[in-house]
């Protein structure tokens, strides 16, 4: 098993990459989505958890899907990325993390999970930040024979190249996640698509 990871700005070109790893015949149990929720685009009929997350309160609803990991988004909030839409396991690593922790412990919650399931930290940094400035998280645990395959499908051009967007982040003086960062607004996820939309 191998941990492949894709970050993309747009939460349905995140949501296809999902449907093309299903296809491709990995679990949905071993696929994770995390999207920011900031701008509130998901509102969960406006549930209590999502009135906790979006007050940044803490975890609100965490759910694995049944026929289809998108089916089971819910909303949680993580320190320093804010409000999120998420399902699948590093949903809910991120989240116990979270919970056995105190708020400043908490802060590896999303780099925890991610690292520990193989991800180098230095990129892991990098798509926490990318969750926090609006963006969503695809990472799939898969087998062997179907890494080229989920490679693929999670480097396809509408996911974002990696090593520019810290070069980008390092260039405004970004030096790593920070879980004590205030959450991103709307009006700077907007700014931020602006720009990456501007560079295609």
């Amino acid at each position: 098993m191998k941990t492949v990871t894709g970050l993309f700005d747009n939460y349905d070109d995140a949501s296809e990459a999902v449907g093309d790893l299903e296809a491709t015949g990995v679990p949905a149990a071993d696929i994770s989505i995390v999207a920011s929720n900031s701008s509130d685009w998901y509102d969960d009929d406006r549930s209590e958890a999502g009135e906790d997350a979006a007050s940044g309160a803490g975890v609100g609803a965490v759910v694995g899907g049944t026929g289809g990991l998108l089916t089971g988004l819910g909303i949680m909030a993580i320190p320093g990325v804010g409000p999120v839409v998420a399902a699948g396991w590093l949903a809910a690593t991120a989240a116990g993390a979270l919970a056995g922790a105190a708020v400043g412990g908490a802060a590896g919650g999303i780099i925890g999970a991610l690292t520990d399931s193989g991800v180098p930290e230095s990129d892991a940094h990098v798509y926490a930040e990318g969750v926090r400035r609006g963006g969503t998280l695809v990472t799939a645990k898969v087998a062997d024979e179907l890494v080229p395959s989920a490679e693929q499908i999670l480097n396809q051009s509408r996911s974002v190249d990696l090593a520019e967007r810290r070069r980008d982040y390092e260039a405004a003086g970004w030096t790593g996640f920070d879980a004590a960062a205030e959450d991103y607004t709307a009006d700077e996820i907007e700014r931020d698509r602006a720009l990456n939309t501007n560079r295609i």
